[in-house]
């Protein structure tokens, strides 16, 4: 079959989803600016543990999972009874359905810094209403950010997608790297008694160095601030608890969604009692934010944490991968323009620059070879419960098929030889 014929349904459909939704999608990361046009599938018609089918019949191992939100697996039985029970119940009410109690506390039972909890939707839902929280506590304005943290103004207008976001509106966030205390120590300094929160994701690509989430939640309580932990991903896929568990440095708020419910469309902020009162006054209110089946679903995912060896699994697994992937990558002598990082639950493959061929182009190169053999990536591994050995098997033995190519790849001619599509255009990079 041609990688025309392979993704024939996936075209037509993008074709004509174009016409009414912008990208054709509704997810930034699921369109065509991260999917190279012409050698990927757009559309998934079903999921199943690891695997998912695209509208072509095409299956692949996905180690995407729904950007990290997919934990267990795709149709996990235990969620998926869940949310059938209750379903015969209702899906929303006049009146708050008691399933907002009960997963707020087994929320509070699992994570360290959780006193009181509040839920939106979407991750971005979450990490807006902590800082609004924050600015309501502090009584101040400016906030200070090291990762992504969603669509809203108040994020988004510090990197390069800001259009639309007042200007007024993005002065007010500053970003600073990771690792590196002195030049959040310049920041917070230039501004004093200015900046109401501190957001970060605990760890990403690259661990905390020895002593540096310490020194942060330090640092930034000497000047007045908030610190707020976003485990949007790190949440219940790091550790029950989270990062914040794993790494022992409790925050004052944070915002959980993703993996808090397999899936199910429900994010949560939690933290400090004290601060969280406040909610009380401070406008943080949804229709739909007591939505009883992605609640059932949330508790019946934390209580399948607490019940089964999720984490462990998570990490053996992830670990697996890393370790080969390394190998691999020195077996093929590219080292010098891939590394692997990140947690064994969350790692990514890392592709740089190379003297004569963009990442980007590499990245088309990769990935277009990587979903003709089965494997739904964006170079990440987003590890699910329901990823086997062999599933892990193939992914190594795959990745010890395409990492030849780039390796030649990095010859301007033969890339130009290799691909059999346009090269992905540079995107906004937030970590």
């Amino acid at each position: 079959m041609s990688q025309t014929e392979r993704y024939t349904k996936s075209e037509q459909l993008l074709e004509r989803a174009l016409k009414t939704i912008p990208l054709g999608s509704q997810t930034f990361s699921k369109s065509t600016t991260q999917y190279p046009h012409g050698v990927s599938p757009f559309f998934i018609k079903s999921g199943k543990g690891s695997k998912v089918c695209d509208v072509d019949g095409n299956e692949y191992i996905d180690y995407v999972n729904s950007l990290a939100s997919i934990t267990l697996g795709y149709a996990d039985p235990d969620i998926t009874k869940a949310v059938t029970d209750q379903l015969q119940e209702g899906v929303i009410f006049s009146l708050s359905h008691p399933i907002e109690m009960q997963v707020a506390e087994t929320l509070c039972e699992m994570v360290p810094c959780a006193e009181k909890v509040r839920f939106g939707k979407n991750g971005s839902d979450a990490t807006a209403g902590a800082i609004r929280l924050a600015r309501a506590y502090t009584g101040r304005d400016r906030v200070a950010v090291c990762g992504y943290h969603g669509w809203q103004d108040w994020y988004i207008g510090s990197t390069a997608r800001s259009r639309g976001v007042p200007q007024a509106v993005r002065d007010l966030t500053h970003t600073f790297p990771y690792n590196d205390l002195p030049a959040l120590e310049a920041i917070l300094s230039r501004y004093p008694g200015d900046f109401a929160a501190v957001m970060l994701e605990p760890m990403n690509v690259f661990a905390p160095a020895p002593g540096y989430l310490e020194g942060l939640k330090e640092l930034v309580h000497r000047h007045g601030a908030l610190l707020v932990f976003d485990e949007t991903i790190t949440g219940f896929r790091y550790d029950n608890g989270g990062a914040q568990r794993l790494f022992g440095v409790t925050p004052d708020l944070a915002t959980f969604g993703k993996g808090l419910a397999n899936g199910y469309p429900v994010s949560a902020i939690a933290g400090r009692a004290d601060v969280m009162r406040l909610m009380e006054e401070v406008f943080f209110s949804f229709t739909f934010g007591g939505e009883a089946l992605s609640l059932a679903a949330a508790q019946a995912t934390m209580q399948k944490l607490q019940r089964e060896p999720v984490i462990a699994h998570l990490r053996t697994q992830g670990e697996k991968i890393m370790a080969g992937l390394s190998a691999l990558i020195s077996k093929h002598g590219a080292d010098d323009f891939l590394e692997v990082a990140g947690h064994p639950t969350w790692s990514f493959l890392l592709i740089k620059d190379t003297p004569q061929v963009s990442m980007w182009e590499l990245k088309t190169l990769f990935l277009q070879e990587m979903f003709q053999r089965g494997i739904l990536t964006l170079a990440t591994h987003n590890m699910s419960y329901s990823h086997s050995d062999s599933d892990i098997a193939r992914l190594l033995q795959v990745y010890d098929e395409v990492l030849p190519m780039l390796v030649e790849g990095c010859k301007p001619t033969a890339l130009k030889a290799l691909l059999r599509c346009k090269p992905l255009e540079p995107l906004f990079k937030v970590r």
